[in-house]
């Protein structure tokens, strides 16, 4: 009975302030969450996982060393799509980073991509950009994988200072802006002694973040370090 109300109180509340499909803009049936049919299915998907040493995978070659790196699509400025990530870092929608985190664990499921992970952490905040934002998307989409595949989501990093937008910025400026950011989190990175670690952003661009990020991790003793972004630009 709980359920038929719950069914009749979300149809109610779609006609009254109808949810939108942040790509086409189109209204969401009941059955839809956060993207429409059609536009999930039209994801423009990078899959990386199913190729050897992938454009991502070589954009890391020789700055740190990781296990293995995808993305689960394609990230344009402009493009429809990239209002995804806009409403997910922007617009208090946090949770469609969740849920497409899990759709891209049940997506990627036949690369095997995420066999062999243990613990999962995301790219941190500093305390200024959270308070301001009042949530970490990265953390969000850390947390949809880790829920997806019944393992730890650990808090392994910490962000000690703040920095400007790297939007704007090119490659070079990108990696100076970041120098110095991220340092680990000693009460937690502790526990992923030994253990293969995903790091996980919402978008790469230059990889400067990653690149500091995974560093840090690799700190820590036997650890090793794949990495996972929900979005990508175009690498190659």
């Amino acid at each position: 009975m709980w359920t038929t109300i719950k069914h009749w109180l979300g149809a109610a509340a779609d006609v009254a302030l109808p949810r939108l499909c942040p790509v086409c803009g189109k209204p969401l049936d009941a059955d839809e969450t956060w993207l429409c049919r059609l536009c999930m299915a039209a994801l423009p998907r990078t899959r990386y996982e199913d190729v050897t040493f992938n454009a991502m995978e070589q954009h890391f070659a020789g700055k740190v060393p990781i296990e293995r790196a995808t993305a689960y699509f394609f990230y344009e400025k402009g493009a429809p799509y990239a209002s995804i990530l806009h409403d997910i870092k922007y617009h208090s929608m946090p949770r469609m980073g969740s849920w497409l985190a899990a759709r891209a664990v049940d997506d990627m499921a036949t690369s095997r991509f995420f066999d062999g992970i243990e613990a999962v952490t995301a790219v941190p905040l500093h305390r200024s950009k959270l308070a301001k934002r009042g949530y970490n998307q990265s953390l969000y989409i850390a947390r949809g994988i880790a829920d997806r595949l019944g393992i730890t989501c650990v808090e392994a990093l910490k962000a000690i200072r703040p920095h400007s937008t790297q939007t704007h910025k090119g490659a070079l400026d990108r990696w100076l802006n970041i120098q110095g950011n991220y340092v680990l989190n000693e009460k937690m990175a502790t526990s992923l002694a030994g253990k293969h670690v995903l790091l996980v952003d919402d978008v790469i661009t230059t990889g400067s973040t990653l690149t500091a990020c995974a560093t840090q991790l690799k700190k820590i003793p036997g650890t090793t370090v794949s990495l996972f972004t929900l979005a990508a630009a175009r690498l190659d």
